[in-house]
């Protein structure tokens, strides 16, 4: 449960949800006004799209989801259980993020539409990298289940049922994550265009870092 995870849970999902606000944000301004770190619009716009029967369009968008799903299958391979242990290989797959953050860039900047695919992985990836903490389903690219839930949890309290309140706070840690990312994302990308996704891979690296830095004082111990 959540009341049973370490303190640096909550700073970690606060930063990740920075990144996916970052992403998305640069994603909605720049890549044909197209959101990235969900896909909830991306499939909404295949179905718009067959019904228009532009070809080009659902060949890109299906091309989307599928990086998606890549990146969340790369992962699940690294990841073999879905609870949080420390020692896992978490700083290997946030360089993974930032290899695809700065791919995206340079190809974007190029105006190659590949970009947009390496962008997506990206977040595919840092999903499932988080989606699961002892149990509690917490998702850093996307607000909707983290909204419903939060939703849920004051349902019940008003019914009369315990308030988790450590899991309403990472809830809202995450929210404000995800809106100061969506922020700075479109100050960064008004200077720097396609450029600014290279702030987040930055981040991704300086995440890893500090948490190989943190796992090996850990296990001296």
């Amino acid at each position: 449960m959540i009341s049973k995870l370490p303190r640096w849970v909550e700073y970690g999902s606060f930063v990740l949800a920075f990144i996916a606000g970052l992403v998305n944000a640069i994603g909605l301004l720049g890549f044909k006004h197209q959101a990235v770190s969900h896909l909830s619009g991306t499939a909404t716009l295949i179905g718009t799209g067959i019904i228009d029967s532009n070809p080009f369009a659902l060949l890109h968008l299906t091309l989307v989801v599928f990086s998606f799903l890549l990146g969340s299958t790369i992962s699940g391979f690294f990841l073999p259980s879905e609870s949080l242990k420390l020692g896992r290989n978490y700083s290997g797959l946030l360089l993974l993020e930032a290899c695809f953050l700065v791919g995206s860039a340079l190809l974007l900047s190029q105006d190659f539409i590949q970009g947009h695919y390496l962008a997506s992985a990206a977040c595919g990836l840092q999903n499932a990298l988080a989606t699961t903490f002892s149990g509690a389903v917490v998702r850093t690219t996307h607000l909707t289940g983290i909204v419903t839930d939060l939703g849920i949890m004051f349902g019940a309290k008003v019914r009369g049922e315990p308030f988790d309140k450590r899991k309403a706070t990472l809830f809202f840690i995450i929210i404000l994550g995800f809106i100061a990312g969506g922020a700075f994302g479109a100050l960064f990308f008004n200077g720097l265009k396609f450029n600014a996704l290279f702030i987040p891979a930055g981040i991704c690296l300086l995440l890893a870092v500090s948490y190989s830095i943190y796992n090996a004082q850990m296990s001296q111990q």
